[in-house]
């Protein structure tokens, strides 16, 4: 999954996205609502840490363009105050959940983890198709019963993949995804990834299949 960090708090923020990162996430960080505003515009996130209170304005504004867009990515907002009607206020806003400072990173994690599964649709991290199980949380997939640990970079193809079962991903778009404005890679580790999920996936019902020239969609025989 690929994570919008805003906070300004340059200690703060680089424990909550080291944290993120050892999950097998990748996050962008802005530090102001002008520099989040030119990262969603050129990139898209499965979920948005948002502070309230930033140097160039009050977070608020920006979830409130970010919902007037219909931008339709999940935000948790960070915020230091804690009455209800401020937390009343950043729901009917467009927020999707609110963690109050100072929190624990046990609790951040778990609240994204639910953010991104009622997202998804889903109640549960554990997604089954056909003869494949996979648990985004504990990073194992089963295939024919028998559990593969996937390495971070896997872990986190795959759950898009599934997680957009049959939507056509061109390689571009997952490195995108994948990776962060930091990360110098190239659309050939792409071809890496998906080649080791294929060995994963031998035998199996499901399949990532090429679309020459145009990306990867992952099906499943029925």
């Amino acid at each position: 999954m690929k994570f919008l960090l805003v906070e300004d708090n340059l200690e703060l923020a680089d424990a909550v996205a080291s944290r993120i990162r050892l999950d097998g996430h990748t996050v962008d960080h802005a530090a102001k609502i002008a520099e989040a505003v030119a990262f969603s515009d050129t990139a898209d996130y499965d979920l948005i840490l948002l502070d309230i209170m930033l140097p160039d304005g009050d977070g608020r504004s920006f979830l409130k363009q970010h919902r007037a867009r219909k931008n339709l990515t999940p935000v948790i907002v960070l915020t230091a105050r804690s009455q209800v009607s401020d937390r009343i206020s950043l729901l009917d806003l467009g927020a999707d959940d609110y963690l109050t400072k100072p929190f624990d990173h046990a609790e951040l994690q778990a609240r994204c983890r639910a953010v991104l599964r009622r997202n998804a649709g889903s109640a549960q991290s554990v997604q089954t198709i056909g003869d494949v199980e996979f648990d985004a949380v504990s990073g194992l997939l089963h295939v024919h019963g028998k559990a593969i640990n996937l390495r971070n970079r896997e872990l986190r193809l795959l759950e898009l993949l599934i997680t957009a079962k049959g939507q056509v991903f061109s390689k571009q778009k997952l490195v995108d995804r994948l990776f962060s404005y930091d990360d110098d890679v190239s659309e050939n580790a792409i071809e890496v990834y998906i080649g080791r999920l294929r060995k994963h996936l031998e035998g199996s019902s499901v399949r990532i299949v090429t679309l020459r020239g145009i990306g990867y969609r992952l099906e499943h025989d029925t």
